[in-house]
């Protein structure tokens, strides 16, 4: 057996369409129950908490604890991030699901990934900050310069508390549907709770579709024009 990481492991892991469709669902960035995951299933709550072990003991699910119930989210970010690189790979590869109508309309314009903003819109957003110099590509990632400060700021983030954190202030997500990069890091997520904080957009019900008012579409397309 060769040495390295081992990929198949977490193929086998991710490959059961049960175990996918509960990874896909806890990329809305919500922690959910194991009923809920049942449902998004489409499996009994036995089987849906044995698929659930497994993908806790592979360390791509972590348990939340509030008093007496237990709720089920993506390990970290990392998870995330990798789950939309093989959701791109599977839609440019011909490997789709069927399309349901509107619905995938809604998430092809914006959804959320995992804590961030992504679809049409954010990578819109990616393009529109690197064109104007607020962020850089660099051999080591992306950068946030003195132009992305003042965007930030005057946008209400507080750029000093997220610079304290230990995640990547900024880091690129590869867009499934797009093909195309979106924001991610810290940065991404604070723009993100701006724009819900503003309530420019609401999050979906029952999807990661994130759906912009009129107003919020426009005060949107004003914030990327600069």
């Amino acid at each position: 057996m060769k040495e390295g990481p081992d990929i198949s492991r977490l193929a086998t892991l991710i490959a059961d369409p049960s175990r996918a469709n509960m990874l896909t669902a806890l990329m809305s960035g919500k922690a959910l129950t194991a009923t809920e995951l049942a449902n998004e299933a489409g499996v009994t709550p036995q089987t849906a908490s044995s698929h659930l072990r497994k993908l806790e003991d592979g360390r791509l699910i972590r348990i939340r604890r509030q008093g007496r119930h237990r709720y089920f989210a993506l390990a970290d970010e990392g998870v995330a991030r990798s789950l939309e690189v093989l959701m791109e790979l599977a839609e440019t590869t011909g490997h789709t699901r069927t399309r349901t109508g509107p619905k995938d309309t809604l998430l092809r314009e914006a959804r959320v990934c995992y804590n961030h903003l992504a679809g049409h819109l954010a990578t819109r957003l990616f393009d529109q900050l690197i064109r104007r110099g607020c962020i850089e590509l660099q051999t080591d990632g992306l950068t946030l310069t003195e132009s992305g400060l003042f965007f930030a700021e005057s946008f209400g983030i507080d750029v000093a508390g997220l610079s304290a954190k230990r995640s990547p202030m900024c880091r690129e997500c590869l867009d499934w549907s797009e093909r195309r990069s979106h924001l991610s890091g810290s940065l991404g997520r604070a723009i993100f709770d701006q724009i819900l904080h503003r309530n420019w957009a609401r999050r979906a019900v029952d999807s990661r579709a994130v759906i912009f008012s009129a107003t919020g579409r426009k005060q949107f397309e004003q914030l990327i024009a600069g």
